[in-house]
């Protein structure tokens, strides 16, 4: 019999002492004996463990105890990697790292898991692109993920995403290809990678170069590589513009963005020539801001600088048209001139579609701007915004993505669960559970994993990365209490209180609606178009939700409802 209680505690009573025996206190053990004994339970048994009491949560929380649990879970890794806690940091990530996947066509609708490259340290990055997906990992090793006929346990042969994998290239830093959301268009894989140069007449050894190499994404082999000076040290690199007139955007560590132009109808012939990198307007123009993150599509860029300023390139008329609803500063002959983006609070990421976008701010507010035309703002109705509009009723998300005409926000719930929340259009499968859409943000009828922490959808499948990494945890502020938005208070001598939003209106026109309906089913399902029309949160629409469903399977009984809507 062990115990926990200290020994100078007493033994028990002499009944229990002759039936099992004296206790013996865990504590009296070497602590290098209770660690060896502790690395064998699995990870959630001993983060539970570590949760009993003080002296099991220093045991736990040893860093002997995880490097063995690493060693278990990721025999093959050498390199746990840097950090305060490196051991434990590595064995999370390999605990919780996963791509799962859901298919919008066909007979199963279920969330599937792709095959785990056991060399993998962790995820960090993915992208799927026309036939495959690409995963990087922390140590810079990136994947190829490939779909593949497979047998099934009943011997059938079916089709299977990400089954197979190889490692592509180690020593990457970041990779990018197509920005458009089709992924028949992502021909290439553009990789930003570091590779060792031999050394030069008049100089010893070797020197690290950055590097830019191009892959098939088809079969993964290399048809183009572009080395820069060793002098150059670049950390991100995002594609803007055609295939004729590919522009390469390369942000380097000072946070300073250089470009360069290549034709990729050109990439596959076998011939050598010279580019030229040019260092980008955004950085000529204003020298004094540091970009630390941008994000592309095919027509427009996004920068963010450390002070959380957005910056805008918008190269076409029309998506100009669409984020700021007029054409007033375009300017046709310079694309390249940024734009400010006015915003109440420092930004810390963003997610940008082909003709709308999306913001998150320290305070964990968000904020859309651009084409509504689906109701892919979320803002309830189907009005463009031509400035950055918050959503008031969604806050400190863990991932946004914008896409063609419709966005997903992923969250976390009180009870530390995720779900995913979507709006726009909902053709095609791609808002599970709500196939004609919706202007504001709805839950979606997908499972998502506990430690999701990104996604991004294709025309064929909905995607989501696992994975946890215990030194880059989002911290959001507090708003101040100075600053929190509420209902406008009415000015002095007016007669009655004022409808800015119109919501009044809008009520009036979802009753109309609603009365026009011959069935109480049509009722039913059009009171529940309506509430995820309204501004409401999550939980309240979830609630009205549920409450019709239950009417309406109350109701399902008693045929069509032919009484007049006064009855």
């Amino acid at each position: 019999m062990v115990k926990r209680s200290c020994p100078s505690c007493g033994l028990e009573a002499g009944s229990e002492k002759k039936e099992r025996g004296n206790p013996i206190s865990v504590q009296l053990f070497p602590p290098e004996l209770v660690e060896h004994i502790v690395s064998f339970l699995p990870v959630k048994d001993l983060v539970a463990l570590g949760q009993t009491c003080h002296y099991f949560h220093e045991v736990c929380d040893a860093e002997g105890v995880w490097r063995r649990i690493c060693r278990r879970l990721s025999p093959r890794i050498r390199d746990q990697g840097s950090g305060a806690r490196p051991w434990k940091r590595a064995a999370i990530l390999n605990y919780t790292k996963g791509l799962y996947f859901q298919a919008f066509g066909g007979r199963r609708r279920c969330l599937s898991k792709s095959v785990a490259p056991m060399l993998a340290h962790g995820y960090r990055r993915f992208l799927p692109t026309k036939d495959h997906v690409f995963i990087l990992d922390y140590v810079g090793t990136l994947f190829f993920l490939k779909n593949a006929l497979v047998s099934s346990t009943l011997g059938q042969i079916q089709w299977k995403r990400a089954c197979r994998y190889v490692v592509l290239c180690r020593g990457a830093k970041d990779f990018a290809s197509d920005p458009r959301c089709d992924t028949v268009y992502r021909k290439y894989l553009y990789v930003l990678a570091t590779r060792e140069q031999p050394a030069v007449v008049g100089t010893t050894g070797s020197r690290a170069c950055d590097c830019v190499e191009v892959y098939l994404q088809s079969s993964g082999q290399r048809v183009f590589k572009m080395t820069f000076h060793h002098s150059m040290s670049f950390k991100q690199i995002v594609l803007v513009g055609q295939e004729t007139q590919r522009a390469l955007l390369l942000l380097t560590e000072e946070g300073k963005i250089y470009s360069l132009v290549v034709n990729e109808t050109q990439l596959d012939q076998p011939r050598s020539y010279t580019v030229q990198l040019a260092l980008r307007k955004v950085s000529r123009c204003l020298p004094h801001l540091r970009v630390t993150c941008m994000a592309s599509n095919q027509s427009s860029t996004l920068y963010i600088t450390d002070q959380g300023g957005v910056y805008f390139e918008v190269h076409t008329p029309g998506v100009y048209r669409d984020l700021f609803g007029t054409l007033q500063a375009f300017d046709p002959l310079d694309h390249q001139m940024p734009l400010a983006l006015s915003l109440p609070a420092k930004v810390l990421f963003c997610a940008l579609g082909y003709n709308h976008l999306g913001l998150v701010d320290e305070f964990g507010r968000i904020f859309m701007q651009g084409n509504n035309r689906y109701g892919q703002l979320g803002t309830g109705d189907k009005m463009d915004r031509g400035e950055p509009t918050q959503v008031h009723y969604l806050q400190r998300p863990i991932a946004l993505w914008c896409g063609l005409n419709h966005s997903l926000v992923l969250s976390q719930t009180s009870d530390f669960s995720k779900e995913l929340l979507g709006c726009g259009c909902g053709a095609g499968g791609r808002l599970p559970g709500w196939p004609k859409g919706s202007a504001s943000f709805v839950k979606l009828h997908i499972k998502v994993p506990l430690c999701a922490c990104s996604l991004c959808s294709t025309r064929e499948c909905l995607y989501m990365l696992s994975s946890h990494d215990i030194e880059q945890c989002p911290v959001y502020r507090d708003l101040p209490a100075s600053r929190v938005g509420g209902s406008p208070e009415p000015s002095q001598g007016a007669g009655a209180p004022q409808d800015p939003g119109g919501t009044a209106q809008a009520c009036e026109e979802y009753l109309s609606q609603i009365h026009s309906c011959p069935t109480l089913q049509d009722r039913m399902e059009k009171m529940k178009e309506i509430v995820g029309w309204m501004p409401l949160m999550a939980a309240q629409k979830d609630f009205f939700w549920e409450a019709l469903d239950m009417l309406q399977r109350a109701a399902g009984g008693a045929g069509p409802d032919t009484s007049t809507p006064e009855s």
